[in-house]
């Protein structure tokens, strides 16, 4: 009997260890690169999620439901590091990598660590690979918003929609406004990098734009 429980506890200390290895892997990128969910918090989702897996392991029967719930708290979690910044969402890679790290706890809670350990390498390796790829992506194709404040006169705004284009831009017009002689125009505006600061560096030299913010 003593022997069992030895085992069973040195099993317990490996897969729970294994989890802190592996979250603290993933989280040390994270945290690298000064995102909301880091080193700490990786850890105690991969072990927690874990925990929570052998714990129904242990109990069975109406004890599965601990595991499949675990998905749906990690959804809370994951919800509330995405936020809205400006015009675009932020977080969406943290709060899947989140999603993931509990799956990782959860194969290493139930003993499947070939399992683990296969998608381990794969998390850690898009992270920390396909940052170039996903960089020069965007560098080909970039959505901004522009607002240009100048003296109104007659298709004022029309003139810089064709300077967009100019420019290989494929700008999209949004509100406007007129303030006394001013008017406002807001435009997202979809093209390359190159071709942004091409149109950025035009506009800022333009002597009858009053007020640019992109």
């Amino acid at each position: 009997m003593y022997f069992t429980a030895m085992v069973f506890a040195e099993e317990d200390i490996i897969r729970l260890s294994a989890a802190l290895v592996i979250g603290g892997l993933i989280g040390a990128e994270r945290e690298y690169h000064s995102k909301a969910a880091g080193l700490r918090t990786m850890i105690m989702i991969c072990v927690g999620s874990a925990l929570f897996t052998m714990l129904s392991d242990r109990i069975g029967g109406s004890g599965d439901r601990i595991a499949a719930n675990i998905v749906n708290g990690i959804g809370f979690l994951g919800a509330g590091i995405i936020f809205r910044e400006e015009s675009r969402v932020k977080g969406l890679t943290t709060a899947a990598t989140v999603w993931v790290v509990s799956a990782l706890g959860m194969c290493i809670g139930a003993g499947q660590y070939e399992i683990a350990l296969i998608g381990f390498v794969f998390v850690l390796g898009s992270l920390l690979l396909l940052v170039r790829l996903s960089n020069r992506i965007q560098r080909l194709n970039q959505t901004r918003d522009y607002k240009i404040v100048t003296a109104f006169h007659n298709k004022t705004l029309k003139r810089y929609e064709e300077f967009f284009d100019e420019c290989g831009l494929s700008p999209t017009r949004n509100q406007q406004q007129r303030i006394g002689s001013e008017i406002i125009g807001h435009w997202r505006v979809n093209g390359s990098e190159r071709n942004h600061e091409k149109c950025i560096k035009r506009l800022l030299n333009d002597p009858d734009v009053k007020e640019f913010t992109f």
